[in-house]
């Protein structure tokens, strides 16, 4: 059993505080040691929680005596008390440092320069993992001599709990077992506990037909579906959804780290015949992901990480509509669902964000997580369904916000089916006074706020038959409130002169340059959009969305005027080399390089192939 199952990764970082997660195998937490060109006087916080017999997540907070440094690299070690356990996490740790490094080590930079952000890393889809990509920015800081860059934003989908490949469930499963994740009772399931789902008939591919169902009942569904009833939870890949806090928790440990792999051992004769082949294909798939979690688990020790959620992190379309939260919270199993992956992410991502916000969470999680298993398990899940703070803001410069798009949504009143704007007044009115009066600000948002129009326009008229879970209809234009509420803070004249959005979602990449029409002094709003880390769009659907939206909303076109941008000017900067492209189609991390002033703004995709694309900005005439 390893000492270290995950980790470490760095989390979040400022001139007080360094943050360290981890997961091991034991409950010895290790000590941290940190340094540069000598030892600094630290204390240390540690928050453990138990998810297993063999299953520990810590979190290490590290408080220098003195404030730290700008531009300067710190190193830092982990200490096991016991030395066989240390000297076992000698032999592992070595793996994880750079040429001639013997320590991890971080550069705590408050002037951001050098941004990396990305989202949609799915495990099987048959592309490279493009985060390899940062460990090669890192390791070009030890061979080159050039500057790493400041911290990695992973806005969304970073695990993908309702589309899991049937390799990947079985390792899942296998790990549970192996480290005794906490099992749970199952209330309106086919089962009785979380672990009976191995061995069970529907365990693989078929999980549909163990999750929550609901009546199609609108005439649209009725058209076009020859089924009475689908499964709640709306992912077409819904045939191995997660269901146990144990699945979720395990399958992050297989996400963020490749020694939990060696525990494990793939199998196609386990699964029934009719799914073998697809199987076999899904471990092929598999194959190089596993292979790039070294190098991938390498970076993540090396610099700050941040991370927000998205609806695959829970569950596709997770709070979409108001229709939809009445359906999946009014049944305790599809309750328990969302609670479950919700507790997951607290754990293996919010927590490191902001640590000191969640204070009251590890308060509670102390008699729900204990050595015994899992109690007030639909308690907890209450208390971080009602927690409203999983947004956050970095006191760098430029300010970092990173907004929550999918748990204080404006719901629609007047019709139930319609989607829920991404954020509610309240949460838009909170971001408004957060960035105003600044003279810059970086925007995380999971789904871009300026959207390719066409595919928009596509979402409405699905919308307009009830049918916004059909094509995904979750965009900051969906909801009239929130669309109106969001583009006046672009119009308020205190709104930073220099606004950069960073997201993702989308699973294509490009770069917008926005500007208010009728107004001498816009502010400069780019648009960064990069998806996914590990995935990508239908190839010909793409061509065929981009065409048309050339030809029907060209910056002339009078079909602008029917959008709620129309007081706005959208210009999209050009995929280099390809002729009228505007959306890029490849695996890649975005990187985002700015001046001091943020007014001059570089955007290069480091695709998985190791290209790198620059999206070059408009030139004034």
């Amino acid at each position: 059993m390893p000492v270290v199952l995950a980790g470490p990764v760095l989390r979040h970082i400022d001139a007080r505080t360094v943050t360290v997660w981890l997961v091991t195998s034991g409950s010895e937490a290790p000590e941290v040691a940190l340094f540069n060109d000598a030892p600094v006087s630290i204390n240390t916080h540690t928050d453990t929680v138990q998810v297993g017999t063999y299953a520990y997540v810590h979190l290490l907070q590290v408080v220098p005596e003195d404030t730290l440094s700008v531009n300067t690299v710190y190193y830092y070690s982990l200490n096991f008390a016991s030395t066989e356990r240390q000297q076992a996490w000698q032999k592992t740790a070595a793996n994880l440092f750079y040429a001639n490094e013997d320590a991890f080590s971080f550069r705590f930079q408050q002037q951001l320069s050098n941004v990396l952000h990305g989202s949609c890393r799915k495990p099987h889809h048959p592309v490279d993992d493009a985060l390899q990509r940062v460990d090669d920015c890192i390791a070009q800081e030890f061979s080159h001599q050039v500057r790493r860059p400041d911290m990695l934003i992973m806005s969304g989908d970073q695990v993908y709990t309702d589309d899991v490949a049937g390799p990947m469930l079985q390792a899942v499963q296998q790990l549970s077992t192996q480290l005794g994740l906490f099992d749970e009772t199952l209330h309106g399931a086919v089962v009785n506990k979380g672990s009976e789902l191995i061995g069970h008939p529907h365990n693989f591919y078929e999980r549909e037909k163990i999750l929550p169902q609901t009546e199609l009942n609108t005439p649209l569904s009725k058209l076009f579906f020859s089924a009475k009833e689908k499964p709640v939870f709306t992912s077409v890949n819904a045939h191995n959804h997660l269901v146990s806090f144990a699945e979720v928790m395990a399958m992050y440990l297989l996400v963020w780290s490749d020694l939990p792999w060696q525990l494990v051992s793939l199998d196609p004769e386990q699964v029934s015949a009719q799914y073998r082949q697809q199987f076999i294909d899904e471990q092929q798939a598999l194959e190089n992901f596993i292979t790039a979690l070294g190098p991938v688990r390498r970076a993540l020790a090396h610099i700050p990480v941040y991370m927000i959620f998205d609806d695959h992190d829970v569950t596709d379309d997770w709070n979409l509509t108001r229709d939809w939260e009445d359906e999946v919270y009014g049944h305790p199993l599809s309750r328990r669902m969302v609670g479950n992956a919700l507790m997951a992410y607290w754990l293996c991502q919010g927590w490191g964000n902001k640590p000191e916000v969640f204070k009251p969470i590890i308060e509670q999680a102390q008699s729900v997580f204990t050595s015994d298993g899992l109690a007030r398990h639909d308690d907890f899940i209450d208390i971080l369904l009602d927690f409203e703070q999983w947004h956050y803001n970095l006191n760098t410069s430029p300010p970092v916000c990173v907004l929550n798009t999918r748990t204080r949504r404006w719901r629609s009143e007047s019709n139930a089916k319609k989607p829920s704007g991404l954020m509610d007044w309240e949460a838009l009115c909170e971001f408004q006074q957060d960035i105003i009066g600044k003279k810059a600000v970086i925007v995380v948002s999971a789904a871009p706020i300026y959207g390719v129009k066409f595919i928009e326009a596509i979402q409405k008229v699905f919308t307009f038959f009830g049918q916004a879970l059909t094509v995904d209809a979750e965009n900051w234009m969906a909801h009239r409130g929130t669309a109106h509420v969001m583009l006046n803070i672009f119009r308020h004249f205190r709104t930073p002169p220099e606004f950069i959005i960073l997201s993702g979602d989308v699973h294509y990449s490009f770069v917008y340059d926005v500007r208010l029409r009728f107004k001498r002094n816009s502010p400069h709003i780019t648009q960064f959009t990069c998806s996914g880390l590990k995935n990508t769009f239908p190839e010909n659907l793409l061509k065929r969305l981009e065409r048309f939206n050339r030809y029907l909303y060209s910056p002339d076109s009078v079909l602008n005027i029917f959008t709620r941008r129309r007081n706005m000017s959208v210009t999209a900067r050009p995929v280099p080399e390809q002729k009228a492209k505007t959306l890029l189609n490849q695996s890649a991390v975005g990187q985002l390089i700015i001046d001091d002033d943020a007014d001059k703004v570089i955007c290069k995709a480091l695709c998985a192939n190791q290209q790198t694309i620059e999206f070059p900005a408009h030139q004034p005439d």
